[in-house]
């Protein structure tokens, strides 16, 4: 028999690019599922106190990690370093989705230096 149990409601947290749900949080690593909404991008970006790792759920991802830029299809992954320059960009008309693994000491959202911002917020 299978059961399933419910322990907590996943919060949707709204930005001008798209969402994200944070699936899971514990000492050390936060998974979140992050939308972004057609022709939106992350801001240019970089974090003292995390890693994170990304994953395509569905769409076509365009990755900026230091000077490289990749085009990720589903399935497909990248690895960010600590205080590495990174962006999460999608260039097409329909959504895309990721799946974000963060690992570090400090997963809070002030951990985030804005390099580059389309919406103010550098």
């Amino acid at each position: 028999m299978t059961r399933i149990i419910r322990t907590e409601s996943i919060e949707r947290t709204e930005r001008p690019w798209g969402w994200y749900e944070t699936v899971s949080e514990v000492a050390g690593n936060k998974v979140k599922r992050i939308c972004v909404h057609p022709g939106q991008k992350l801001s240019l970006q970089k974090h003292h106190r995390r890693s994170e790792h990304w994953v395509v759920v569905s769409g076509h991802a365009q990755v900026t990690v230091g000077e490289r830029v990749l085009d990720l299809m589903p399935g497909r992954h990248v690895d960010i370093a600590m205080d590495e320059v990174h962006r999460l960009a999608n260039l097409t008309n329909d959504p895309l989705e990721i799946i974000e693994v963060q690992f570090g000491d400090y997963l809070g959202e002030d951990d985030i230096v804005r390099l580059q911002d389309d919406y103010g917020r550098v």
